[in-house]
């Protein structure tokens, strides 16, 4: 299992869901993404496009205008 970061700060939707899918599309099945954001729409954009393409969140958090989402690639990864 590999744990990967994405920075997505400063970046505007609908990029940071485009660039996490991007960087799944490298990943394999039970891979964690850490995805760094500044674009409080990702905290309904991400979890959404998990649940159509089949992956998991496991943990959201913000704080110092930062938000934070942890998922694992599933099978369609």
């Amino acid at each position: 299992m590999n744990r990967e970061i994405l920075n997505a700060r400063r970046l505007l939707c609908p990029l940071p869901v485009i660039r996490t899918q991007d960087k799944v599309k490298q990943l394999k099945a039970g891979d964690r993404l850490e995805v760094i954001c500044t674009d409080p729409g990702v905290m309904q954009d991400i979890p959404a496009w998990c649940r159509i393409n089949g992956h998991k969140v496991l943990e959201t958090s913000s704080g110092d205008n930062e938000y934070i989402i942890i998922l694992e690639v599933g099978g369609n990864g």
